[in-house]
């Protein structure tokens, strides 16, 4: 398995259960994809340089995690229909491994 991490960016208007659902759907898409999740790190509400899509603050979430490709790629599939979350990221760490 190779090291990833994957940068949350979601909607400020949720209360903290509705923000911890979301963040327990993430880890749980890693986890039932055979990955495990190494650390979840809430940056907390953070002002954007831009509007996106029409979110001018945004609540940040760092998620570093083991996992294969296939995984990644049914995280990356599950976060795109997510709607609490505005954008993305996921990288791969190669200074994890």
């Amino acid at each position: 398995m190779k090291a990833y991490e994957v940068m949350l960016l979601i909607d400020p208007s949720l209360d903290e259960e509705a923000l911890a659902a979301v963040v327990e759907k993430t880890t749980g898409v890693i986890a039932s994809q055979g990955g495990a999740v190494d650390s979840s790190e809430n940056w907390g509400k953070r002002r954007l340089a831009y509007e996106v899509d029409g979110l001018t603050d945004g609540d940040y979430t760092v998620i570093q995690f083991h996992a294969a490709p296939a995984a990644v790629a049914e995280l990356d599939r599950v976060l795109h229909i997510t709607d609490p979350v505005a954008r993305y990221m996921i990288v791969r760490r190669d200074d994890l491994e």
